[in-house]
């Protein structure tokens, strides 16, 4: 197929219309994806509000993506027809650098992100190259796996990074779309799990999910208790924190780690850094083998996001409902193109 269907927007915070595209000719090492499903991310109204000055219009967005594989390139590696897989938010590396050698295919200089200059999963149609096109295992719920190629994985890679253990405490800022897969993630880990969140009302969805404990992270009182107690804190929100309060609640060798995309600068105190030997880091998304290791893992425990459907032709409706903060805690597209 080389007229694609799908959903775009023509200028920044404008509405999604109906839209085709010509997809071309299919790539040697492409693969091309129906799409069933596609999760929407924060990163997805981001990029439509053209926030980080890189979107391109018209712009098609949608980067957790299920769907099953219709079309192979000559060179396409390790995929078949009708294969389910997922793409998250990476279509493209180069797979020659060192970076990509290493198995950091997410750190390439080369990367191709799947929406950005490019056409992503609000569409009937998907094209990545076979390496960022993820076998979905058995036992996944594929109909509500999107939201794990890039907000699952984007909690899931500092697990495996930093070597988190079962018997470490753990903290969790923000109970939303990361968050909340967060939360799942540490509690099948075996990790001691402390929610952070601004909202009485998600206490107890918190404890649901699997926190031992929630604090209210407006409440000076609460984060003093937790004075030197937690060895890693995921931050998963995109808004400027008390940052200083955070991380006096770390144990030494902590480690403040942010994987919401935070636009103002954070200001440290090295001197609070450098007497507990504390640390602060950031990562994006994650290599295929922790996307692997990740989906595996949710299938084994049965890990499924929360989310909410709507049918793609209310592509609309369904991003007011995010940008007004009411998903729980991740939305879901279902295609009906035809």
């Amino acid at each position: 197929m080389s007229k694609v269907r799908a959903w775009a927007a023509r200028k920044p915070a404008g509405a999604l219309e109906a839209y085709e595209y010509e997809a071309g000719v299919l790539g040697p090492e492409e693969v091309e994806i129906a799409v069933e499903h596609c999760g929407i991310c924060h990163s997805d109204l981001s990029m439509l509000d053209n926030e980080w000055d890189m979107t391109v219009f018209p712009f098609v967005p949608g980067h957790e993506v299920v769907g099953r594989v219709v079309d192979l390139g000559e060179h396409a590696k390790g995929l078949k027809l009708g294969d389910w897989v997922g793409v998250g938010w990476n279509a493209q590396s180069c797979m020659h650098c060192l970076h990509c050698l290493a198995g950091d295919q997410h750190l390439c200089p080369d990367v191709k992100p799947t929406i950005v200059g490019r056409h992503g999963g609000f569409a009937e149609r998907l094209r990545v190259h076979w390496a960022w096109a993820v076998p979905l295992p058995q036992g996944l719920e594929v109909s509500a796996a999107g939201p794990l190629l890039c907000g699952g994985i984007t909690v899931f890679a500092p697990l495996l990074q930093f070597d988190v253990k079962p018997i470490h405490r753990v903290g969790v800022v923000g109970i939303g779309g990361l968050g909340h897969l967060a939360l799942k993630f540490l509690r099948a880990w075996g990790c001691e799990i402390t929610a952070f969140t601004s909202s009485e009302v998600k206490r107890e969805e918190a404890k649901a999910l699997g926190a031992h404990r929630v604090i209210s992270s407006r409440d000076p009182a609460a984060m003093k208790a937790l004075t030197g107690s937690l060895d890693l804190i995921l931050d998963t929100v995109n808004v400027p924190l008390a940052w200083d309060a955070l991380l006096a609640t770390l144990a030494p060798k902590g480690r403040l780690h942010v994987v919401g995309a935070v636009l103002e600068p954070i200001p440290l105190s090295i001197m609070e850094l450098l007497a507990g030997q504390k640390s602060i880091s950031a990562s994006p998304t994650g290599p295929r083998s922790a996307m692997d290791a990740m989906l595996s893992f949710a299938a084994r425990h049965g890990i499924t996001p929360q989310v909410e459907r709507f049918p793609m032709s209310r592509v609309n409706d369904a991003m007011e409902h995010l940008r007004a903060g009411k998903a729980r805690y991740r939305i879901v597209l279902d295609a009906d193109f035809a």
